[in-house]
């Protein structure tokens, strides 16, 4: 989908007025999309261009104060009648807080989704579509039933169906399937391939695209497909690594894992590239690196959706110090801390641009099929990059 003309968000009878509101947990993405749409908006309409305020901003502000007892409400500051709406919200976001008893508190996954619909009840149905952009699906990490359990994702999913929300838009979820909870809603799971690549190429300049010098490796059977798909498009070897867990012992919530074996072709000398879509603690993947770097293996790049982090950065400075991989590529998708963006190791993948895309796409009735499938576009970006094989 080429950068066209978005004219049309004026006020017609042809579309219906947009509007974009981020709650607290993702007001820096929020802003960002909303810089693409008006630059693109003022390249089509110069005479609009303001010189101080910029009215034309496609922020609608809405926010969700709590009382002193912890009990909250969603507030509109701005009309949202006839709109078409955009609620984007991250689940993850760790940073956010509010006072309860005198105390502050710290936002959990639970409390951002309890706003996501404070704020769609008091819309109050005034709007003409709602549209939800979850990065992070709401409790995404328990995709599947093997017991006893609740199944979290699944019944927020119907949760935002029966409010009314036509579509949801999550990137990379951990089990895409758990849309069959909502099967006539609106349900796209975009993967940041090209993004990550742009990113990629940016921050390292002497890579070599071919089988002799760099292979894609996935950390788990679980991640193979995402990680086919970047070996297809570079026309790369793909190699695995399988997971041994002991099954009888859960720690953490997790089965621990008891050994890493490696299928696939030879690594010695080559550059790595790894794809996953959370790093949590980051064991695996700092044992994954360690297993490949005893195969002789090169330099290592590690990719993973969600930079979560969950136990700190210090042991991943400490592994970057001895050697162990070269760089880690992670979205601005969910919250990332000030001393995260600091480290030399880090690489961020600015998915601002492509949610912009996606909503101006839905908002005018266009097809998404080519946001989706972006192999054209990742083929111009090797035509271009020195290291790809010609």
């Amino acid at each position: 989908m080429e950068e066209q003309s978005i004219s049309k968000f004026s006020r017609s009878d042809e579309f219906f007025p947009l509007g974009i509101i981020p709650l607290e947990s993702a007001t820096e993405l929020g802003q960002k999309i909303d810089m693409h749409l008006m630059n693109w908006y003022y390249s089509e309409n110069p005479d609009k261009m303001k010189t101080s305020e910029n009215s034309e901003s496609r922020l609608l502000r809405a926010k969700c104060p709590r009382f002193s007892s912890g009990d909250g409400k969603g507030l509109l500051l701005d009309t949202v009648r006839g709109y078409d709406l955009y609620i984007l919200v991250d689940v993850g976001n760790y940073s956010c807080t509010y006072n309860m008893y005198g105390k502050t508190v710290y936002m959990s996954p639970d409390d951002h989704f309890a706003d996501l619909k404070r704020v769609i009840g008091a819309v109050s149905g005034k709007a003409e579509r709602i549209s939800v952009i979850m990065p992070t699906l709401y409790g995404g990490r328990q995709h599947k039933r093997s017991m006893r359990e609740s199944l979290d994702c699944a019944q927020a999913l119907q949760e935002l169906s029966n409010m009314g929300v036509k579509n949801v838009i999550t990137f990379d979820a951990h089990d895409p399937r758990v849309q069959n909870a909502c099967p006539l809603m609106g349900f796209d799971n975009a993967m940041p391939t090209y993004q990550v690549l742009k990113a990629l190429f940016r921050h390292v300049k002497d890579l070599k695209i071919d089988k002799d010098h760099l292979m894609v490796v996935s950390p788990d059977e679980g991640a193979m497909s995402r990680n086919m798909y970047y070996s297809s498009v570079l026309g790369l070897d793909l190699g695995m690594f399988y997971k041994r867990r002991d099954y009888s012992v859960i720690v953490n919530g997790k089965n621990p894992i008891v050994a890493h074996e490696y299928l696939g072709s030879s690594v010695k000398g080559k550059d790595i590239f790894v794809a996953d879509d959370i790093i949590a603690s980051g064991e695996s993947m700092l044992d994954l690196a360690r297993d490949l770097k005893k195969e002789g293996a090169n330099r290592i790049y590690m990719f993973a959706t969600y930079g979560l982090f969950t136990e700190g950065l210090e042991k991943f400075q400490k592994a970057y110090e001895e050697g162990l991989f070269a760089g880690i590529l992670s979205t601005n998708l969910t919250y990332r801390s000030p001393e995260l963006l600091e480290q030399p190791w880090y690489m961020e993948v600015d998915v601002s641009k492509y949610i912009a895309y996606f909503i101006l796409a839905i908002h005018q009735n266009r097809s998404i099929t080519n946001l989706m499938d972006p192999h054209k576009k990742i083929k111009a970006l090797l035509d271009k990059y020195p290291g790809a094989a010609r």
